[in-house]
């Protein structure tokens, strides 16, 4: 059985991927630009791809191709009527990540609530050295317990901060982004009541017709001038031109996000511009990215490649 992975540089060069050589004849890409992904497929029976299209221009000449192994669980990459029309299988990966996306959420929180980035400038500056006290409260913050805690999108990942959130008492609220998702261990609202009354807002929220932009500059003028919006969905379900102008606004006091509408972020990024870390925090799409979390998604690649090897007995 012949595999190509199209995109290892995605997964990290900390991770071993020479097990796989145990599953057939393995060929390692770190990555792989748009002209060269038919030719690296070749005759392959498995590719393994990351975030590279998987459609009739990709694969239209790949004959043998029988199973897509995707290194994450989003597929929106894949066009399944064409995959299906010729009977090649797709696998994803789902569960690896969630405890992980949980804490980077929490970690952007508390950075941003507790104003981390003013602190620790101050002390490094050298002004904690010369001052005649030994505390410094130049940035108010306040307590977690007693905020409101807005989710949009309460799926696997939306649960596991919610209930977090709780303990540290917080009031949690939700939205579901489908209608479909009624949790009674969580308050429901409406998004107009969610922006209203919340004072963090997260969204773990897939991207679809629903989601797309639906924090546009309306949305963002209807919350508290004192929330915070996490973002650890997807890019495009916030309009980062319409952030960028209600952070400038003071419309909302700060944003997270380890997502953004262009990955890598575009030079031209409206949001580029703020370079206050008190107000904004932008990490480059690693909320899911832990070595632990990492492990077990190519762990499960592994076992996907395997199961697949063994229907061809």
């Amino acid at each position: 059985m012949k595999i190509v992975f199209l995109e290892t540089g995605n997964l990290g060069d900390d991770m071993d991927f020479e097990p796989f050589r145990k599953l057939g004849d393995v060929t390692f890409y770190e990555s792989t630009p748009p002209e060269l992904v038919t030719e690296r497929i070749g005759d392959a029976d498995v590719v393994a791809i990351n975030k590279i299209p998987m459609n009739r221009e990709t694969l239209g000449q790949a004959a043998n191709i029988k199973l897509i192994c995707v290194t994450a669980t989003g597929t929106n990459n894949i066009d399944f009527s064409y995959t299906e029309s010729r009977g090649i299988r797709v696998a994803n990966v789902s569960g690896y990540s969630t405890c992980t996306v949980v804490q980077h959420t929490f970690a952007m929180a508390f950075y941003l609530l507790e104003k981390l980035a003013y602190y620790d400038r101050y002390v490094k500056s050298g002004q904690y050295m010369d001052s005649p006290y030994f505390v410094h409260m130049g940035r108010p913050f306040h307590d977690l317990k007693g905020m409101t805690w807005g989710i949009v999108g309460l799926g696997e990942i939306g649960r596991g901060v919610a209930d977090i959130a709780g303990v540290f008492g917080c009031r949690v609220v939700y939205f579901s982004t489908s209608g479909k998702n009624h949790n009674p261990d969580y308050e429901q609202v409406d998004l107009e009541t969610l922006l209203g009354e919340s004072d963090i807002v997260s969204i773990h929220a897939p991207l679809n017709a629903a989601t797309e932009r639906l924090f546009d500059y309306e949305a963002l003028k209807r919350m508290k001038r004192s929330a915070l919006l996490l973002n650890l969905g997807r890019g495009p379900i916030v309009d980062d031109k319409a952030l960028a102008r209600a952070l400038q606004e003071g419309l909302i006091a700060g944003a997270g996000l380890d997502v953004l509408p262009e990955e890598p972020m575009a030079k031209d990024s409206p949001l580029a511009a703020i370079q206050d870390s008190e107000r904004l925090l932008i990490t480059p799409h690693i909320a899911w990215a832990s070595v632990e979390a990492r492990g077990r998604l190519i762990g499960q690649v592994y076992k996907n490649i395997e199961e697949f090897r063994k229907t061809l007995v």
